[in-house]
């Protein structure tokens, strides 16, 4: 199984991911957690340990250095445009239980599109644990998809799309969909988060007409305070995880 989680951010996206890999655990499965969003904390909302000091592939100048043969924050030149990345997940993963979490980070400089050596071991590292990576894989993204490509979208079961009762929740799904479709995505569905009222959840029916709704999850201060105290919302008492275990039965 092979899910991306996507969203504006602050919509919950990574308590949803966190929510969803640790049910997974749970029922022992072995997960490879993915964090390709920037600007949010995976290994923290997992509980696992140190999560500070997990350095971003994306930083790792020698390690793309090594593997491409190329400086990184460079444009074009030569560089392995294939680089080895098989022994990456086992080698540069935080682990808790069944769990291996790899932090992607972002690349800097040249755009999202750019051809450097550090997106292409991104790309390529992608590529490989979609394709040919036999564990359950949960990716965190951006609000977006970058990370992804027509290589792999064919191969992604899910994407989840979490969003909130609000326009710009509404407005970033509709342009995730528009992204997903231009590489050929169409497996997407989406997460209805701090949902408070019937009027939440109508609302967001009203506006998402053309999207599966999987369901609504209630705004929960347990999950609030857990983020603010560092805390997994896994480890709280909190009716969105068993919601989340009913959406895996169905995924």
């Amino acid at each position: 199984m092979k899910i991306a989680v996507s969203g504006k951010g602050g919509v919950g996206k990574t308590t949803f991911a966190a929510l969803l890999i640790r049910s997974l655990n749970d029922q022992g499965k072995h997960v490879l957690a993915i964090d390709a969003d920037p600007d949010a904390n995976l290994a923290a909302a997992l509980g696992i340990p140190d999560a500070d000091e997990i350095i971003p592939i994306s930083e790792m100048n020698e390690l793309i250095y090594e593997r491409t043969e190329a400086k990184p924050g460079s444009v074009g030149g030569f560089f392995k445009l294939n680089p080895k990345v098989d022994d990456l997940p086992d080698t540069l993963s935080a682990k808790l239980d069944n769990i291996k979490l790899m932090r992607l980070g972002s690349v800097k400089k040249g755009g999202s599109g750019c051809l450097c050596p550090a997106s292409t071991l991104l790309r390529a590292l992608i590529t490989h644990i979609v394709l040919i990576r036999d564990d359950v894989v949960v990716m965190d993204m951006e609000a977006g998809i970058e990370h992804l490509g027509r290589a792999t979208a064919s191969a992604v079961d899910r994407l989840i799309v979490v969003v909130e009762p609000g326009r710009r929740s509404i407005d970033t799904a509709g342009h995730i969909r528009k992204l997903a479709s231009e590489i050929g995505l169409q497996k997407i569905a989406v997460v209805g988060n701090k949902v408070r009222s019937k009027n939440d959840e109508e609302f967001l029916k009203k506006h998402l007409p053309d999207f599966q709704i999987l369901c609504f999850m209630p705004y929960d201060d347990a999950l609030i305070e857990a983020d603010l105290n560092g805390i997994s919302p896994f480890d709280v008492d909190s009716p969105s995880k068993n919601i989340v275990k009913k959406i895996l039965s169905g995924l």
